[in-house]
């Protein structure tokens, strides 16, 4: 693998400046505050390799947070970036109304093999987001031509992330999310988050379980089963602070869906490719066979954008054999089944069954053992994941079940100094999110606990000399 370059040469810092500039002048910045729209500069990053970026000031930072849940295989990776060469030399696009590409068809037939059950088929998107649109869209499509078409209602969770479009949007649970946002309100019914640390106190995990599983039985009665299309959820809820549920809650609400009727649909993006040590994790680790999966991240290893929707057979045979069947699903996008991304996901995948999920599989109980560790420092309520996925909680008021002020302001505090120690965290609020590329090594593990470790212990060293906590 190629050495990172040294980007400490004075030309490559006056780069690194433009470029700063010209993004504060013309460039709008994702999910950005009212106050800094279109005048915003965020950590400029200049180059990466394996585990680790190069920011603009030239210093090497280990990628915690994996880009967004989505560098699998790691920055550099040669067989990557020269199948997208080769494929853009042989075929750059082609129109998916009217024509069909090899590399869709043929990711098709692999990952199809990896899919629980049924799920047979697959739908191309760009993304996360358009993936769980596209699920959304086909329930609604599958209950008109099923004569059903009051049966559109979606159950989603608090704590939930499920994209940035309309209608997936609607389904997040977290409110920063919405606070500022319309949303499709009206179809869309709320759940409970499957959150075990934030469970009333007292309360055991078993109890808890029960509570979620009786609130969900409650909920489709009280709304009407007949009224419910589709439940959505992630198996790990990723960007909600990787909640890992109480063990059989799941597969008893796949059992509740089926009996009335409810597609279950188990929203991967984070959890497929390798994040949990399988190419799909829904059955390996959560024992359920869900209608429909989205994808997305893993599934190039971010280094192309391509989404999807696996579907079970059942479904289609449903539609074949409707009394519609020249109704048509009106929904397609510009670059469905696009030959390069799918080109380099039959490469990602190759990478996965060459030994990389093998090795996701051997280090991410040491890294789950080694994060464990945090939690004896007096600021970390909680550690918790699974497999190259784990959140840092950090409390500052143990006697409250909400995040007060100060606890708001942690986050930004450990991933200021973890940058200045050389490794780039995701702060949510008051959690650290941990989803390092699968190519991680124990060592590597140990220097960034080590950081982590260390930008939480100076945290609460300014926070008891500000005199604002003393823990």
């Amino acid at each position: 693998m190629a050495a990172v370059r040294d980007f400490h040469d004075a030309g490559a810092l006056d780069a690194a400046a433009d470029a700063i500039e010209m993004a504060k002048n013309h460039l709008v910045q994702p999910w950005p505050y009212a106050g800094d729209v279109g005048a915003e500069a965020r950590t400029l990053v200049t180059s990466g390799d394996g585990i680790y970026l190069i920011d603009g000031d030239g210093k090497k930072l280990i990628d915690g947070p994996a880009g967004m849940w989505c560098i699998n295989a790691g920055h550099r990776r040669e067989e990557l970036a020269r199948v997208m060469y080769t494929q853009a030399m042989e075929l750059s696009y082609n129109t998916p109304w009217y024509t069909m590409n090899t590399p869709s068809a043929e990711l098709s037939k692999r990952i199809a093999a990896y899919a629980p059950g049924d799920l047979n088929h697959v739908f191309y998107t760009t993304g996360g987001s358009s993936a769980v649109e596209t699920a959304l869209r086909f329930m609604q499509f599958y209950n008109n031509v099923r004569g059903r078409p009051e049966k559109k209602l979606i159950l989603s969770r608090g704590g939930a992330y499920h994209g940035s479009t309309y209608l997936s949007g609607s389904l997040n649970g977290r409110p920063r999310d919405r606070d500022w946002m319309d949303a499709v309100d009206a179809l869309v019914v709320k759940l409970s988050s499957p959150d075990p640390f934030r469970r009333p106190k007292g309360m055991t995990l078993q109890a808890f379980e029960d509570f979620l599983v009786d609130e969900f039985r409650d909920t489709v009665k009280r709304v009407g089963a007949e009224k419910i299309g589709a439940f959505v959820g992630e198996p790990i809820q990723a960007s909600g602070g990787v909640i890992v549920p109480p063990k059989n809650y799941l597969k008893r609400i796949r059992e509740i869906c089926r009996e009335f009727e409810i597609l279950y649909v188990s929203d991967e993006v984070v959890t497929a490719f390798g994040r949990l040590g399988h190419v799909f994790a829904s059955q390996e680790l959560f024992d359920i066979e869900p209608d429909m999966i989205t994808f997305a991240k893993g599934v190039t290893s971010g280094y192309f954008p391509l989404g999807g929707v696996m579907l079970s057979e059942r479904l289609l045979r449903d539609l074949n054999r409707s009394n519609h069947p020249d109704a048509m699903f009106g929904h397609g996008l510009t670059y469905t089944s696009h030959p390069i991304g799918c080109a380099v996901a039959l490469a990602n995948l190759d990478l996965l069954e060459g030994g990389l999920l093998d090795h996701a599989r051997e280090v991410g109980p040491y890294f789950q053992a080694r994060l464990k560790t945090l939690e004896e420092l007096p600021l970390v309520g909680e550690v918790r994941g699974e497999g190259l996925m784990g959140c840092v909680e950090c409390v500052a008021d143990r006697e409250s079940n909400d995040p007060l002020q100060l606890d708001k302001d942690v986050g930004k505090r450990i991933d200021q100094h973890c940058h200045e120690l050389g490794l780039l965290v995701r702060p949510l609020i008051n959690m650290c999110v941990m989803s390092p590329p699968l190519v991680i090594t124990k060592e590597q593990v140990d220097d960034l606990v080590g950081i982590l470790r260390e930008g939480i212990s100076r945290t609460m060293d300014d926070l008891r000399k500000e005199g604002v906590w003393q823990g």
